[in-house]
C-alpha cells in the first residue's frame, strides 16, 4: 500500500512540475499539420498535393514515401479498399512518376464510402476523379474482377446501392437463387 502511495504521489509531483504547454503561437503552427477526419481521427497529410513536398531524386526520401503510400492504401479501415488499393499501390509504385504519385494522394485522400461505390459503379464519381489516371486505373481492374468472377445476380445494377444484409423473409420468384439480395 505504501508502495503505490509513493508512485502516486511521485507521478502526481511530476505533472505538477511539467513544464507549461506550447503558447498560442506554437498551437496554431501544429495546428496546420492535421487535418480533422471523421470522428477523433486526424490525419497528417493534406488534401492539397501541391503542399506534399517529396523528392523523388533522394533515395531515403522516395523510400518513407512509398512505404507511407503503401501503409495508407492497406490500413483505410474498409477491407475491400484495403484489398484492392493495397496491392494495386504494391504492385505499382514503382512505376509512379511524380504526376502519378500525386493523384494516388488524391485518391488516398477521398472517404471510403464514395470511393467504394465510385469504383464499383454504383454511382458516378465526380469528373475530377473520373479523369484521375490512378483512380481510372483502379476502377478498371474492379470492374474487369467483377465482371469475371462476379455472378451478375449477386450484383447491384448500376447506379443503384447493394442490398446490405440477409433477405431471408423475400423468398418469392423475383429472389436471385444465390447471393445475399
Amino acid at each position: 500500500m505504501a508502495t503505490l502511495r509513493r508512485s502516486l504521489l511521485s507521478s502526481i509531483s511530476r505533472f505538477i512540475d511539467s513544464p507549461p504547454p506550447p503558447s498560442p503561437l506554437h498551437a496554431v503552427r501544429y495546428q496546420s499539420l492535421y487535418r480533422p477526419s471523421v470522428g477523433s481521427f486526424y490525419r497528417f497529410c493534406s488534401s492539397n498535393t501541391d503542399s506534399l513536398d517529396f523528392d523523388l531524386a533522394h533515395e531515403e526520401s522516395k523510400r518513407q514515401l512509398v512505404n507511407r503510400l503503401v501503409y495508407r492504401s492497406k490500413q483505410r479501415g474498409f477491407l475491400e479498399l484495403d484489398l484492392v488499393l493495397g496491392s494495386w499501390v504494391e504492385n505499382h509504385i514503382e512505376s509512379l512518376d511524380e504526376k502519378g504519385i500525386r493523384a494516388l494522394v488524391d485518391v488516398l485522400n477521398l472517404e471510403n464510402p464514395d470511393l467504394w461505390k465510385w469504383l464499383t459503379g454504383q454511382e458516378q464519381p465526380p469528373e475530377p476523379i473520373n479523369t484521375n489516371p490512378v483512380f481510372t486505373e483502379v476502377r478498371s481492374k474492379v470492374m474487369h474482377n467483377l465482371d469475371n468472377y462476379a455472378s451478375q445476380q449477386t450484383r447491384a445494377t448500376p447506379g443503384q446501392p447493394w442490398v446490405r444484409g440477409w433477405d431471408d423473409f423475400k423468398k418469392g420468384r423475383d429472389s436471385p437463387i444465390v447471393g445475399n439480395q
